[in-house]
């Protein structure tokens, strides 16, 4: 693997920043000596740490009666192995060629991490919606880890292999074109861009895609808030509280003292948000607070769920998660953030087009780093079961495309897309690299089903 210094990201005060467009676009296209578009295609598994390992060491930390559901998601099928197991990829990627050029890195950019959700101003946008491991780092990895996931996702889903083979491709076009537009746009222009929902169904190239993204919007207006509100709370001696479904959602026994100590880190979280918002969230009260469990690779982590009624009874529902160090860290270091919910707030800021107004970050007395926000605000995503080639296909175009914003938000769209240039060079390598490393990716799913069996590890559902 070649080692190349990292050109700083566009959040740093490198002179990089301040080299012409000419200049930058000749530093990108001299990288193609460096490290070819080619030499992406190329996956050697040598000096492999044991997956297993890997996922054990991601397990310290968590808490130990929630570890077995965490592995009995991930043994669904090859497809959720791969989002519950960044480690292990991150790990991967770590021995791929990079240019050296950063961004604001995802580190988790699988396409269930995108989805729709609401602006501020109640608009319906699509981009990504998963931080926990965002870190400066490689553009390569996220775009890798998409495409990797768009293939697996595919076969997982019963489409043969050419069909998953194009939607990945797709997903690199997309991107590479993306990336170049913005290369060309005004700095402003990039940072007010959006993938608006109402613009993907007028644009969609087909009657199905049409469909099936209005479904999409329609689908995130009826999920509000107050419908979560109703369908997670109940009246219990005129109080309102969490329904109690264990193992995914619960109060502790201990509730009383862990109601105080949320108490506690919910003021530290206040004084991170803005005066305003401050202002805002003052006109609540806290009144109930419940472990809950979430998706595939977060399960295990102590994440809660806090219920925050106005004078008026109106809700505000919020969930609070741990904030781990990223699996990117080992390989390009620390954040400058001191904070773990802190980098994830900031990145997020950074990379999404509009964030969460209840965004904050806080720890407890046990040095837990944590992060707020909303609670399934007008948020959706796809479902991948019976959707057909050209679905997955258009909707991995949208997905490149989102990724790219992203990236041309925090880093240097000009060098990177004068690096891509305008052949299908750098596409066909990633997508060629995703089929090599999705045989991977099934080995160490098999390794996983073999530790369940032998009692190595312990899984179950509930």
């Amino acid at each position: 693997m070649t080692t190349i210094p990292p050109i700083k990201s566009a959040t740093s005060t490198s002179k990089d920043s301040q080299l012409t467009v000419a200049q930058r676009q000749e530093a990108g296209k001299a990288l193609r000596q460096v490290v070819s578009r080619s030499a992406h295609r190329y996956w050697h598994p040598t000096e492999r740490v044991d997956p297993i390992d890997l996922l054990e060491v991601s397990n310290q930390g968590r808490i130990s009666e929630l570890i077995p559901i965490r592995h009995g998601r991930m043994l669904q099928s090859a497809f959720a192995f791969l989002r519950g197991s960044a480690i292990i990829m991150t790990a991967d990627l770590a021995k791929t060629e990079t240019t050296g050029i950063h961004v604001q890195a995802c580190g988790d950019a699988h396409l269930l991490n995108f989805g729709g959700f609401a602006t501020p101003e109640r608009n319906l946008i699509f981009d990504l919606n998963d931080f926990d491991e965002t870190l400066n780092g490689p553009w390569e990895w996220d775009i890798k880890r998409l495409v990797i996931s768009i293939f697996v996702a595919g076969r997982d889903i019963g489409l043969n292999d050419k069909d998953s083979y194009d939607s990945a491709l797709a997903a690199v076009r997309a991107y590479r074109l993306s990336i170049r537009e913005y290369s060309q746009m005004d700095t402003l222009a990039v940072w007010y861009a959006r993938l608006n929902a109402h613009m993907l169904v007028e644009h969609a190239p087909d009657e199905e895609t049409r469909k099936y993204w209005e479904q999409m919007a329609d689908k995130a207006f009826t999920r509000t808030m107050y419908q979560t509100f109703l369908q997670l709370t109940e009246e219990v001696n005129g109080k309102r509280r969490f329904i109690d479904q264990p193992p995914l959602l619960y109060h502790l026994p201990n509730h009383d003292e862990y109601f105080e100590e949320v108490e506690v880190i919910f003021e530290q979280y206040r004084d991170t948000l803005q005066n305003d918002r401050q202002f805002l969230l003052d006109r609540y009260r806290l009144v109930d607070v419940a472990i809950k469990v979430v998706g595939v690779g977060s399960v295990g982590t102590h994440c809660g769920v806090a219920l925050l009624l106005s004078n008026d009874s109106h809700p505000l529902l919020l969930q609070y998660k741990e904030a781990r160090p990223s699996v990117l860290e080992p390989y390009v270091g620390k954040s400058p953030d001191p904070h773990n919910g802190q980098r994830i707030v900031n990145g997020q800021r950074l990379i999404q087009a509009a964030s969460d107004i209840f965004l904050g970050w806080t720890s407890n007395s046990r040095g837990q780093d944590f992060y707020f926000r909303q609670l399934k605000d007008m948020k959706t995503s796809i479902k991948l079961k019976g959707m057909s080639a050209r679905g997955l296909e258009d909707y991995a175009e949208i997905c490149g495309c989102a990724l790219a914003r992203a990236h041309a938000r925090s880093g240097d769209s000009v060098i990177i897309s004068s690096y891509l240039g305008k052949s299908d060079a750098f596409d066909s390598a990633v997508a060629d690299f995703a089929v090599t490393y999705a045989y991977q990716v099934e080995q160490d799913y098999q390794m996983l089903i073999a530790a369940a069996k032998s009692g190595r590890i312990e899984a179950r559902l509930s």
